[in-house]
């Protein structure tokens, strides 16, 4: 596997961030890998760490000022061994390659977990949607979607939505489709409701993050109940991790955005939150104004120049971080060992970084990786394209009920893989085979340039 990262590096010399992906997934399927001479004599890992389809285009677009713009648009189609590609779409600034590659990567092996029939794939732009109309957003999402909507189909690739791009952003999108192709179909998921969308779909991904966070405090006989929780972020994903916790029974401490977080020792209450989820999601504000309206929290702002975040440094017994890759460092996991924490459920995408997971694992901190804890936005998305297939819509509850279902296997797919190679508890390496031994199958299968 030396030879494989050296090749990796050498071929990708910019693109750290999927070196860093590849290298941590490597480390933890070790033993599998080894147990199987065969994947080494079929290039296994140099297939499985070469994207299928890279697709990289320009996207120009004009603003309500009549000045136009020319961002960068990304499609890397990792995998399909197990179905067509799926994975979000992502706009902001700091996106890259390197970025949407390692995001790629993981989301192979993240719906593998699933046991749902979809490949892996994930892409976007550097746009910045905060502090654009709704109309620069519109024009922007129909120029993205006239050079995407050459590669991607129902059958081929559906994308969801992510960082960025909500049901705002998905309605435009689609709408270009559309137009475009002139069909409706399900070629993307998180649409509304009224046209293809599935109940759950928005709720999904921090739904599932606090059920996988459940099952594992069950099987050590705990529960949710009266935990204290820090959560960073205060996207769609943080807001519906909170509303879980609230509703069964854990206090929430924290939520961030760019610009800091704030820390309410009293709790985050469901009336707190609702105002967070207006704050964030109709006013597009910034969480600093959460102390204007309860004056009781404390607004920390970001310092970056700092070589830790201070989120991270609260008592508390559980941590759920939800905004953004790499957003825990080893001091940061450090702190969140010395001040009690017991789980760390990943809900952004690797938001730790390998030093960290390695203080968690060591300490004996019940960890979550994201390609577990975070796919229950993806199952969703699945069961969002099924509902299309078969032009139906299926109540709230038995979405509910299937997403439950799934991470509950997901959960327990992970303890029983960890188990059978000898790292009882180990939630990470157990994902980290199981998604790989599902993909590599597929992959044998198929034969060669399948």
């Amino acid at each position: 596997m030396t030879d494989v990262l050296n090749m990796l590096k050498q071929n990708n010399p910019e693109e750290k961030e999927f070196y860093q992906a590849v290298a941590k997934m490597l480390a933890s399927i070790k033993p599998a890998i080894e147990n199987n001479p065969q994947y080494e004599l079929q290039g296994i890992i140099e297939r499985l760490i070469e994207p299928e389809r890279t697709i990289i285009f320009q996207v120009p677009w004009m603003d309500d000022h009549g000045q136009v713009h020319v961002n960068r648009g990304y499609r890397v189609e990792m995998n399909s061994a197990i179905g067509p590609y799926k994975g979000g779409i992502r706009f902001h600034p700091s996106v890259n390659l390197s970025i949407f590659k390692s995001l790629a990567f993981e989301q192979v092996f993240k719906n593998a977990l699933t046991m749902l029939p979809i490949g892996g794939g994930r892409g976007g732009a550097d746009f910045e949607p905060k502090g654009k109309s709704d109309n620069e957003v519109m024009r922007f999402c129909r120029s993205f979607m006239a050079e995407l909507a050459h590669h991607i189909g129902p059958d081929t690739d559906v994308p969801d939505g992510g960082l960025g791009v909500g049901t705002r952003e998905i309605g435009y999108l689609f709408g270009a489709y559309k137009k475009q192709r002139k069909e409706f179909s399900g070629v993307l998921t998180g649409k509304g409701l009224g046209w293809g969308g599935s109940p759950v779909r928005m709720e999904a991904a921090g739904y599932g993050i606090v059920y996988f966070a459940a099952e594992m405090l069950t099987a050590h006989n705990q529960g949710i109940e009266g935990r204290t929780c820090l959560i960073s972020g205060s996207g769609n994903v943080a807001q519906h991790t909170a509303e879980k916790i609230i509703e069964l029974g854990g206090k929430v401490l924290t939520l961030s955005d760019s610009s800091g977080y704030v820390f309410d020792e009293e709790g985050i209450s469901a009336d707190k939150l609702a105002f967070v989820k207006r704050l964030k999601n109709m006013k597009r504000g910034r969480i600093s104004e959460y102390v204007d309206k309860y004056s009781e929290a404390v607004f920390t702002p970001v310092d970056y120049t700092s070589k830790y975040n201070p989120i991270w440094n609260h008592k508390a017994d559980c941590a759920f971080p939800c905004a953004m890759e790499n957003e825990i460092n080893a001091v940061d996991a450090d702190h969140l060992m010395k001040n009690g924490v017991q789980l760390v459920c990943e809900g952004a995408d690797m938001p730790s970084v390998s030093e960290a997971i390695d203080i968690f694992i060591d300490n004996k901190i019940l960890y979550a990786p994201s390609k577990a804890a975070n796919a229950g936005g993806v199952a969703v998305s699945c069961i969002e394209m099924a509902q299309n297939r078969m032009l139906l819509s299926w109540s709230p509850e038995e979405v509910d009920t299937r997403l439950r279902v799934i991470m509950k296997n997901i959960h327990q797919k992970c303890l029983d893989t960890a188990s059978e190679f000898g790292h009882p508890g180990n939630y990470s390496m157990g994902a980290n085979i199981a998604g790989f031994l599902r993909v590599v199958d597929a992959m044998l299968d198929q034969g060669i340039g399948s």
